[in-house]
């Protein structure tokens, strides 16, 4: 298998990873757990799911990604302005009314955003693993393809 072949299998699993994410946890809390779905979970979880979805259409940007620009960088260059906001409502949302389960996917979407748009938390391989502790914490790829 060629190095083209394994990165190109490796967008199109991040996505679809993405994307399961939202109705399997979706299932988890509001159905397994039976967590009411109150508008403050709810908003929490759409939250969650908007974060999700930014990080499918990313990691799908990249594979259609041809020559040094990623289509469609205006979209993330929006959502990485507007995402803070709906953010911040959605934590004062969830704070005030208490509901554990919207503060959790609120948080939770807040680390996605930084994972997307600033520093890259999540180190799912070995490299990423060998990487983070012999250099630390890098500038997220898309953080990286915003700069460029």
């Amino acid at each position: 298998m060629t190095a083209r072949t394994r990165v190109r299998r490796r967008l199109r699993s991040l996505a679809t990873l993405e994307l399961i994410n939202i109705p399997l946890w979706a299932w988890v809390t509001f159905g397994v757990l039976d967590i009411a779905p109150t508008a403050p979970a709810l908003t929490g979880f759409a939250l969650f799911a908007l974060l999700l979805l930014q990080g499918a259409a990313y990691w799908l940007a990249k594979l259609r990604q041809t020559g040094r620009t990623v289509p469609g960088l205006w979209f993330f260059r929006a959502a990485r302005l507007i995402n803070p906001a709906l953010l911040l409502a959605g934590l004062l949302l969830t704070a005030l009314t208490q509901s554990w389960p919207g503060l959790f996917f609120t948080a939770f979407a807040t680390l996605e955003h930084i994972n997307y748009f600033h520093t890259q938390l999540m180190h799912d391989t070995r490299a990423d693993l060998h990487r983070l502790t012999r250099v630390g914490l890098r500038r997220s790829h898309l953080a990286r393809d915003l700069a460029a």
